[in-house]
């Protein structure tokens, strides 16, 4: 009976970027119960996680495409914490690919500290090629000397080696991507054309993966660091087998998860109700994933009656939110901000304006949407002046002065109990419309109410 050669074993590695280690999370260490040590600690507990899963997997290597640090910090337990889940790395014989990027070309342990023998950095010299012969592997990359990198690095990279599999590592400014600093631009097309197998490129923060030719992929960051990076966040593992394009495994690492959960409360009549509609938002978050703790951020939208109170009971409204936090776990969820986008019922309405409510059009015995109680003359008067108010450019121009004014002696106020007030917003930027709109049939109402 001959002997038959054991089956190639796939190529497996992991591909990761953006890792930012040490870096604060961003828009919660000012909230007096915020999860100190979590805040700290996330972005290292991340990292330990991925190489805890790359030994598990039993990966053949792992790349780091760009961020690995956070800038110029002055503080080497950073770089000692790194080395030290290298060495972990080592000693299970799994080597790592760095290439640095716009963060790393600041920092001073980028170009001070000795890594372990199985870390392999691309020089910013200009593109270099990394072999692993057993393997049949070529990596091709080449890291930011500077932050400030506008040209296209793409051009230093050379041809697809024959006989390897041909994995290009690149930190870069993708087309269409105008959220992120401009570095090292390329296109699609521009990847394509190497004709290397996959694309492991780094610097945008959102998992997004392109076939064809190659296959192309940002990873996202490994830990999402503000509200801005909602979601699941972690790495890709991939595995190349034969011929076929890569397969790629989304790997969900993130020890702290930032969500936007936006509530339509145009049905609420109460606190108490918005408060069971907050509820039931949090149930589904906890359905999809109740093993990863989120910073969570509100917001409450729709029209409703109680638009004006929402706004003048912030504190009480944050603690019916924390309530139902508090029935589900204080572990799971912390309360970043409550943010109100409601709007009021009922809108005034504005005689000065084409298809604002005529004498005749309501039926009689009902009241038009924001009117004032029959005999409540004083009311309707101030009604009535609001209304001219709206379009006098003298008196317009004089409140938007007092507000620049009253706003830039006291910026505090763009937040009241936790709840992000756009309204000032809008406010501060000239935009008096919103204050007419939304709140004065609030006051109105509040004022007829009291007699």
């Amino acid at each position: 009976m001959t002997n038959q050669p054991p089956e190639p074993l796939p190529l497996r590695f992991i591909h990761t970027a953006d890792i930012h280690l040490d870096s604060p999370l961003r828009g919660l260490s000012a909230y007096p119960d915020a999860p100190a040590e979590q805040l700290r600690g996330a972005t290292r507990e991340a990292f330990r996680q991925l190489v805890t899963l790359a030994i598990e997997e039993r990966v053949d290597f792992i790349v780091i495409a760009g961020d690995l640090y956070d800038g110029d910090w002055p503080d080497f337990n950073t770089g000692l914490f790194f080395c030290a889940e290298m060495g972990r790395l080592q000693r299970s014989g799994i080597p790592a690919f760095v290439l640095f990027g716009n963060h790393d070309a600041e920092s001073h342990m980028t170009r001070a500290l000795r890594l372990p023998d199985n870390v392999r950095r691309f020089s910013a010299g200009g593109c270099e090629v990394h072999r692993l012969e057993h393997l049949k592997v070529a990596l091709h990359g080449r890291s930011f000397k500077k932050r400030d990198t506008p040209e296209n690095l793409l051009t230093s990279y050379g041809e697809p080696l024959r006989g390897y599999v041909n994995i290009g590592v690149l930190h870069t400014a993708l087309e269409g991507h105008a959220d992120h600093a401009s570095y090292a631009p390329c296109t699609l097309e521009q990847l394509h054309a190497k004709g290397y197998d996959y694309w492991a490129l780094g610097h945008v923060h959102e998992h997004r993966v392109w076939t064809g030719r190659s296959t192309i992929c940002f990873p996202g960051n490994l830990q999402g660091r503000s509200i801005r990076e909602t979601g699941r966040r972690g790495a890709v593992l991939v595995t190349i087998e034969d011929d076929a394009p890569p397969q790629l495994e989304r790997l969900y690492l993130d020890v702290l998860r930032w969500e936007h959960v936006v509530v339509d409360v145009s049905a609420c009549d109460s606190l108490d109700a918005l408060g069971r509609a907050t509820g039931r938002a949090l149930a589904r978050l906890l359905e999809e994933d109740a093993q990863v703790p989120r910073a969570l951020r509100l917001t409450l939208q729709g029209e409703t009656g109680l638009h004006g109170e929402l706004f003048q009971r912030g504190g009480e409204l944050r603690a019916h939110v924390l309530a139902e936090i508090a029935a589900r776990g204080p572990d799971r969820f912390w309360l970043e901000k409550v943010r109100l986008a409601t709007r009021p019922a009922a809108v005034m309405p504005d005689p000065l304006q084409p298809g604002s409510i005529q004498p005749g059009s309501i039926p009689p015995g009902e009241q038009p949407p924001g009117a004032v109680p029959p005999g409540s003359d004083a009311l309707a008067d101030l009604q009535a002046l609001l209304a001219e108010a709206r379009h006098d450019a003298d008196l317009l121009q004089e409140l938007r002065a007092d507000f620049a004014q009253m706003l830039g002696k006291a910026p505090e106020l763009a937040t009241v109990a936790g709840a992000e007030l756009p309204l000032l917003r809008q406010v501060r930027e000239g935009d008096l419309a919103a204050l007419f709109d939304q709140v004065l049939p609030g006051l109105l109402a509040r004022l007829a109410a009291r007699g």
